[in-house]
């Protein structure tokens, strides 16, 4: 209410009520979150391509299916360094100077890929792809967010992850109309269109005003401060260099016998780097990356070789599998929007776990079906998307509020992207059981086992139940102090 003196006008006001709506955003807010929107569109745009064109890059190249799918695992293998490379840049100069370098970084790769000469340097290609996109993930998260008000949240993350699946709608487009005409390689080329205008937006964003006020120039409480810190600049440089070489040997399938023992020597690798981070949190980091890796193995090998399933079992030309794709990459944006609109009502870990049961009903069907039933398969894939994937957009949120905000960025861009390991793990996974069950088969198994994993792991709280546990002190707001429960206020979700 106005404070009016007798006989003068208002001299001052009460504080504005907290926004709950849109129309309730500042210009500033509305612009922040279209410039990050739109590069998380071109961001799911390149990541996606090569998904689309497996079969054709196997025929060119002269390789197997299975060995072109490990190009899809090409970008998991450096997004674990993007996430924390671009994360560190992101809390220590800014979250906007983070989402330029790393648009760069996956456009040019992308467009890199059009060049490929042969099985090795597009896997290369694919990996500066993965480095961007890693850091469009957590650099554009939480600028919306710390850009946004809290109540808001949800939406905002929901919102945000719903350019993704847009970006691969166009790309399933572009596919139908570039590939047959043109062939593959002028795919990837149309990765390096969009860089100008997305640069252009971003050129005159303020930056975050969240990460402004708590951090700003203070550069002893960032993560680079840490990770840079002269005792440790050559030693994690060399385990940097140590576990990308792994990485490439476990994926690229050429670790042989060594296999048990190089994956030891990864886990050891990015533990070290996580108790680094993270510090006292680490066991909670760990926790979020068991999480996000679960995650990945039940989304991503329907993400990775859906089109590949159309094209071989059901014997879908190009332009139905374009169709498909568009349903199910519709579902994917609309899914994500409902879950933030309803995240921000309900509370976060109540609607993400409740989204990932429903979707174990679509699962089944969607892969039960024969090629005739095309109008079907696209109901039933833009509502198992819709319930699945859609409900992710709840994640960088969940993640988000496990980290303060002087380490928010990489902590959340390094332990969703390590997690993210688990998509590079998932096409090759599919395409093992594959061998013994049939494609459809094994992306039942997997997307279905693997959700119910996630829902328990959330429903039940686990990365902050072990904080408190350890007695973890952190102003992370889910390790907050536990307060006495007091009456629920209407219209405000529970935490």
């Amino acid at each position: 209410m106005s404070s009016v003196p007798t006989g003068g006008p208002p001299v001052a006001t009460s504080p504005p009520t907290t926004p709950h709506s849109f129309r309730s955003l500042t210009s500033g807010q509305r612009k922040a979150f279209f410039a990050a929107w739109l590069g998380y569109l071109l961001d799911g745009f390149d990541f996606v391509l090569i998904t689309l064109v497996l079969t054709e890059i196997a025929d060119d190249f002269d390789i197997s299916l299975t060995k072109a799918a490990t190009l899809v695992s090409a970008a998991f293998v450096s997004r674990w360094f993007g996430g924390l490379l671009l994360g560190a840049i992101g809390d220590r100069y800014g979250r906007k100077p983070a989402m330029l370098l790393a648009i760069l970084a996956f456009s040019v790769g992308s467009g890199m890929c059009g060049f490929a000469w042969g099985y090795w340097s597009l896997f290369a290609f694919r990996a500066l792809v993965g480095i961007g996109m890693a850091g469009e993930y957590g650099s554009s998260a939480t600028y919306v967010m710390e850009s946004w008000p809290k109540s808001m949240r949800n939406r905002a993350t929901g919102f945000l992850l719903s350019a993704y699946p847009i970006g691969t709608v166009v790309a399933a487009l572009a596919y139908e109309v570039i590939v047959p005409a043109a062939g593959w390689r002028w795919l990837f080329y149309a990765g390096l269109l969009p860089v100008a205008l997305t640069l252009y937006l971003r050129r005159a964003l303020p930056e975050a005003a969240e990460w402004q006020a708590e951090v700003g120039d203070r550069p002893d409480v960032t993560t680079s401060s840490v990770l840079l810190a002269p005792g440790r600049r050559l030693l994690n440089g060399a385990l940097t260099v140590v576990l990308s070489a792994v990485l490439v040997l476990l994926f690229s399938e050429n670790a042989g016998g060594a296999v048990p023992w190089l994956v030891a020597a990864v886990v050891l690798g990015l533990v070290a780097f996580t108790v680094q981070l993270a510090g006292r949190l680490w066991p909670v980091m760990l926790a979020i990356m068991v999480t996000t890796f679960c995650a990945f193995l039940y989304s991503w090998p329907i993400q990775s070789l859906l089109p590949t399933y159309l094209k071989t079992e059901l014997g879908y030309d190009a332009g139905q599998v374009s169709d498909a794709l568009t349903w199910a990459g519709l579902g994917y944006a609309a899914g994500s929007c409902l879950a933030g609109v309803v995240g921000d009502k309900l509370g976060t870990r109540r609607t993400y776990v409740f989204g990932l049961f429903l979707s174990l009903a679509f699962v089944f069907p969607v892969f039960a079906l024969d090629s005739g039933n095309v109008v079907l398969l696209w109901l039933f894939l833009f509502v198992m998307q819709a319930t699945s994937q859609g409900i992710s957009g709840l994640l960088p949120k969940y993640i988000a509020d496990h980290f303060p905000t002087r380490v928010r960025a990489a902590g959340l861009g390094f332990s969703y992207n390590v997690g993210a390991l688990g998509g590079a793990v998932a096409p090759l996974a599919g395409a093992s059981i594959a061998e013994r069950t049939g494609l459809g088969t094994a992306l039942t198994l997997l997307a279905g086992v693997l959700t119910a994993v996630v829902a328990l792991i959330i429903g039940f709280n686990l990365p902050a139940r072990i904080g408190h546990a350890l007695r973890i002190e952190s102003d992370a707001p889910a390790l907050s102090p536990r307060l006495p429960k007091t009456p629920p206020v209407p219209g405000k979700p529970e935490t």
